[in-house]
């Protein structure tokens, strides 16, 4: 039963998007990924990374990109291959650039180069509201806190180096928390239209979920359909102002079904000579652009 609504018709094709890749059989997933190839040489092999799929499995996940790998291998190598190995993660719920090396050693380099930050990584986000200024450097370290409310659960959040002194709004330095991690997120205005941007941001550093939490505590935007991040205190879907509703067809009831709008753009690796890797952002994401008409030069 398809429904007519084309919105309706848009939720429901949304919240399939993760269920069904979860429910598919571990071949048809390998073939999935084998067709969002980019790019392979001897040493590496670079998907598009699907929404919704899990790098590593856990309670509940049935499929992940890390089982897949020795047939995901097979199939780009005629049968008689090597597993894959994973060299960096990306979350379920961003899409995009991912790197897989052919042999362990290969991956452990490739490791070695993200820890070390020498991979430039450029993401593009859609979010709410515009950052001021349009340009910058967010530069606040990061930590995992539990959110007591009604139901109890772990978020990153800010911990800022300094705050301001209530006596005379003095900044003032203060001790660095001892379970915090230094993150740096450049990010830089692409577009901008019914009350959401387009950002294009780069994460110097790689700390869990640094992207949306820079964003949505540390410039007051949080990514189109972040529903972890959109409020402190609870677990609530994101409120969207009445006119990305309007443009997106969507009514606020049903934005718990937007999908996360975060995407790995951009890779360049130094394997010997500077690799450049582009994806193209998934078609909801693309979806989302036009509707919202962000319109970006296409590079």
């Amino acid at each position: 039963q398809i429904p007519k609504d084309p919105a309706r018709r848009r939720v429901r094709e949304l919240a399939m998007l993760s269920k069904q890749l979860q429910q598919v059989h571990p071949n048809v997933l390998a073939k999935v990924l084998k067709q969002g190839t980019v790019y392979q040489n001897e040493e590496i092999v670079v998907i598009n990374k699907p929404y919704g799929l899990p790098v590593h499995g856990g309670p509940g996940i049935k499929n992940c990109i890390a089982d897949v790998l020795p047939i995901l291998a097979k199939m780009l190598e005629n049968m008689k291959a090597e597993p894959l190995h994973l060299c960096h993660r990306l979350d379920k719920e961003t899409t995009g650039v991912m790197v897989l090396a052919r042999s362990k050693e290969v991956a452990e380099r490739i490791r070695l180069l993200f820890k070390t930050r020498q991979v430039e990584k450029v993401y593009w986000a859609i979010s709410l509201g515009d950052p001021d200024p349009t340009e910058g450097i967010v530069e606040i370290p990061i930590m995992e806190k539990e959110v007591r409310s009604h139901q109890s659960h772990y978020k990153m959040t800010l911990a800022p180096n300094y705050r301001l002194s209530p006596e005379d709004g003095k900044v003032l330095k203060i001790r660095k928390n001892r379970n915090a991690e230094s993150a740096v997120t450049r990010y830089r205005l692409l577009a901008s239209s019914s009350a959401c941007s387009l950002l294009e941001l780069q994460p110097i550093t790689g700390v869990k979920h640094q992207i949306r939490v820079h964003l949505a505590y540390g410039l007051g935007c949080p990514i189109l359909g972040d529903h972890k991040y959109s409020h402190w205190s609870k677990l609530a879907p994101q409120k969207l102002p009445e006119i990305t509703l309007k443009r997106l067809k969507l009514e606020q009831s049903k934005a718990r079904h937007l999908p996360l709008h975060l995407h790995a753009h951009r890779l360049s690796l130094p394997l010997g000579k500077r690799i450049d890797l582009v994806c193209k952002p998934p078609p909801f994401f693309q979806k989302t652009l036009k509707k919202l008409e962000l319109d970006i030069a296409n590079d």
